[in-house]
């Protein structure tokens, strides 16, 4: 699936999809929810969110010792318990990527990749010249997942060029050395519609994954 970046070849992509049948996903969203897993699947289900889980800190008050006391945790979810699998990532901010790899390479987890949230996390509001500077200084630190946010005041106000061209292009930063997920911060894109939208476009763009929320 691929879109060029002009303006008019954007929104007809787009218009064309689907519209999405919200009271039916609300309904089967509602059905999912009262299910029951029995012990053995619960037990199986649980080891496998760990193992996908990206065990993250992202407070304002973020030191290296706290980092490293994550990715302890995150080598060794339940000291208790080794059978229980290390987590999926580890993620922090820019900054806090060498701390973070340097830990998990001298004390087991070197198989335990390290996500950098870039490109003017959480608002997604900067220049691509620093959202480009963002994705690269955190892959030279270490980072082989990059979690950009898109700008959200662009896709709602129908700058749909500008947030496509600059997944593109942190995209191209990424290459074969960093997985690209792009978070689309959906409370804020008011419609299921809109998600969807925001959804197909980051997939055309070449995002590896896309992610509903910054969690800010």
């Amino acid at each position: 699936m691929a879109v060029d970046s002009n303006e008019t070849s954007i929104r007809s992509f787009l218009r064309n999809l689907s519209p999405v049948d919200q009271v039916g996903a609300e309904a089967r969203a509602s059905m999912l929810s009262t299910r029951s897993i029995k012990t053995a699947s619960k037990l199986w289900a649980i080891d496998a969110a760990i193992s996908m889980i990206d065990l993250t800190t992202l407070e304002g008050a973020d030191t290296p010792g706290k980092v490293i006391s994550i990715c302890a945790k995150a080598i060794r979810p339940d000291p208790t318990n080794l059978e229980v699998p290390h987590v999926g990532a580890v993620c922090v901010y820019n900054d806090m990527v060498k701390v973070a790899r340097q830990f998990l390479d001298s004390s087991g987890g070197e198989q335990i990749p390290v996500a950098a949230v870039s490109t003017a996390f959480p608002s997604g509001r900067a220049s691509i010249e620093v959202k480009q500077r963002d994705t690269e200084d955190a892959i030279a630190n270490g980072a082989t997942e990059i979690d950009m946010v898109i700008d959200r005041g662009a896709f709602l106000s129908g700058n749909l060029s500008k947030v496509l061209t600059e997944i593109v292009c942190i995209k191209e930063i990424c290459g074969d050395r960093a997985h690209l997920k792009v978070i689309l911060e959906t409370g804020e894109l008011v419609t299921y519609d809109n998600v969807r939208k925001a959804s197909f476009l980051a997939m055309a763009a070449g995002a590896d994954f896309i992610k509903t929320s910054t969690g800010k």
